[in-house]
């Protein structure tokens, strides 16, 4: 299969959806390198991998800061020799509405949500253009499709990785750098991300829908599989990924 030994950066690894993309990706065959703040919880995910046979090592990475990024990109290739994907999947929704003038939280979604995605591909984009291949995944989500109430950050970060992953497309393909994109259109998977939320009212309705509605991350690393595994003259642009049941 394409996937098999392609080496992968993945952040937002450390939990949820980034963590199942690493799992799974592993299991194919692909060598991943996970990337999150959190250590312990890096270390035993790549133990987990390790443990039934994948290849996988971790970097403890903050995608808000750019030389970090590089230097993750810098590990990976010193590593294993080349970088096939990135992953931009680190991600924070701590939202609430703007009249509550939340900014240091606002700061924190751009810097990750939208920063960590135009840090990931700086780092990669001189390899790609170097060996005429790449992937680069993005999770957008389906608040950058749409707007919601008390979500007006994020919902911003997310529009701006639309736009930015849309115009890597069309730049590669006018340069005819042969690097493909997807952009992850999600709506509610289990993940961590209400854990973030200050505002109690956004906290509970968005952990209700979790409870109640929220789809396995399995799902979106299923996608993820599938993309990567296509032709390399061929890419999905766009993903959107909803929850049967959500409205």
């Amino acid at each position: 299969m394409a996937i098999k030994n392609k080496v992968v950066i993945i952040t937002g690894a450390s939990s949820g959806i980034g963590k199942a993309t690493a799992q799974l990706l592993a299991e194919s065959g692909a060598k991943v390198v996970l990337a999150a703040r959190n250590q312990e919880k890096l270390e035993k995910a790549v133990n987990e991998i390790k443990e039934k046979n994948g290849e996988a090592a971790y970097k403890v990475t903050d995608v808000s800061k750019r030389e970090e990024v590089k230097s993750l990109v810098d590990f990976t290739i010193s590593k294993y020799g080349k970088i096939d994907v990135i992953f931009n999947n680190a991600g924070l929704m701590p939202n609430s509405p703007l009249s509550e003038f939340r900014t240091d939280e606002w700061d924190e979604m751009i810097d990750v949500n939208l920063k960590g995605v135009v840090n990931g591909i700086e780092a990669v984009l001189p390899h790609f253009i170097e060996q005429k291949s790449g992937h680069v995944i993005s999770t957008s989500s389906v608040a950058g499709l749409n707007t919601y109430l008390g979500a007006g950050i994020y919902c911003a970060t997310k529009h701006g990785v639309k736009a930015l992953m849309e115009v890597l497309r069309k730049e590669s393909a006018n340069e005819k750098r042969n690097i493909r994109t997807t952009t992850l259109y999600l709506g509610a998977f289990k993940t961590e991300l209400a854990e973030r939320i200050t505002n109690k009212a956004i906290k509970e309705r968005i952990e209700f829908l979790y409870d109640t509605i929220g789809a396995d991350p399995i799902i979106v690393a299923e996608a993820v599989k599938f993309a990567i595994d296509l032709p390399e003259e061929v890419s999905i642009n766009e993903m959107t990924l909803y929850p049967t049941a959500q409205l």
